[in-house]
């Protein structure tokens, strides 16, 4: 894992910081909608309570984005990944689309 800073500059860190966030939020959301209790998201997701609540509080450093797609896939969501060029004036980025 590389050594990233804890801001959201627009550098590679920082995007990846950012899609990170956005896949947690998903997650997050998945676990409200399902009323998942933290140990019961953590089963589903092979990891332990902590981690998840870590996760969910914003502590996701230790946390790869193909791993947080893996939770995804866990809890019941198929994952497309998309390769395709910007849109008009929008400029290249890593985004996750309207979940």
């Amino acid at each position: 894992m590389r050594d990233c800073p804890e801001t959201y500059e627009a550098s590679p860190c920082g995007a990846e910081n950012a899609l990170k966030a956005q896949l947690i939020g998903k997650i997050g959301r998945l676990m409200k909608e399902r009323g998942l209790k933290q140990v019961e998201a953590a089963g589903l997701l092979g990891v332990k309570q902590p981690d998840v609540s870590k996760m969910l509080r914003g502590d996701f450093r230790q946390f790869s984005v193909e791993r947080l797609l893996r939770f995804l896939v866990a809890l019941g969501q198929d994952v497309e990944i998309v390769v395709k060029p910007p849109n008009g004036a929008e400029a290249p980025a890593l985004r996750v689309a309207r979940l």
